[in-house]
């Protein structure tokens, strides 16, 4: 069973995590939306947050990730929305959007990083993986290593990892998912993007803070996507990705371009 929470309302608005993250992690527990006059619904992907983990451990690929999206869906009554995603989540409503176009209003693609020419470096993602298993946040922070973002960031990085990933109830599925979600394939170019018909923005980060969601990958996708508009932060600037209630305006933006 998922953990999903359905407040508000309002044009409907389902918001996608990234991976080790929870639904708190895409807009930050900001309310904007809400007071906005929208329908937001939440979840934790499964093996996440309070949600359960999956039948099998190898049960984390992209197809597992839109069979739960649209029983989250279908349980709450939702015919169309627009869908805002991080990283992983961003991915996950993507592919949705590409086999279900009738159910998707509108598209927040917020620092997408996969690439489908890059060889996904499947050592790094297993010692991930190891460490969250055998030693617990400390352990991922370990494997981790040394965030690579100016000094000025370091703490906060390190301070969101430890929080995001102290908040699973099931560690060891997330641990699973750090080994498969990566080497997962949800669509097997961006040229197939190019059949999304629908309001989209893609929020993108400079490498300075986020290099391991390159500023070029979002780039590419709001080129991809027909219309797309890409939205990045100003040079020196904290990440949009960071920030609940500008990620909210864009997401709104969407919404009434949808309406």
């Amino acid at each position: 069973m998922l953990s999903v929470t359905d407040t508000g309302q309002g044009p409907d608005v389902v918001l996608l995590h990234g991976l080790t993250a929870t639904k708190r992690y895409v807009v930050h527990g900001s309310s904007a939306l809400q007071r906005g006059g929208h329908r937001v619904i939440a979840y934790d992907a499964r093996g996440h947050g309070a949600s359960d983990p999956a039948p099998q451990p190898n049960a984390y690929e992209y197809a597992d990730l839109t069979g739960d999206l649209l029983d989250v869906l279908d349980d709450h009554d939702v015919g169309r929305a627009v869908l805002a995603g991080a990283s992983m989540g961003a991915h996950t409503l993507l592919r949705f959007a590409l086999d279900h176009p009738e159910r998707v209003a509108g598209v927040v693609a917020i620092t997408p990083a996969y690439e489908p020419d890059r060889v996904v470096d499947g050592a790094r993602w297993d010692a991930l993986s190891d460490g969250l298993r055998t030693g617990g946040v400390e352990g991922f922070i370990a494997a981790y290593s040394e965030p690579p973002v100016p000094p000025q960031w370091r703490e906060t990085v390190l301070r969101v990892l430890r929080q995001r990933l102290g908040a699973h109830e099931h560690p060891d599925a997330v641990a699973d998912a750090l080994r498969v979600v990566p080497r997962s394939i949800p669509f097997a170019s961006l040229e197939e993007l190019g059949a999304l018909d629908l309001p989209a923005a893609v929020v993108a980060d400079r490498d300075e803070a986020d290099p391991e969601h390159p500023l070029a990958v979002g780039e590419a996708y709001a080129a991809a996507i027909p219309g797309a508009r890409l939205v990045v932060e100003e040079p020196g600037e904290s990440p949009i990705a960071w920030q609940g209630g500008r990620l909210s305006s864009i997401i709104a933006a969407v919404a009434a371009q949808a309406a």
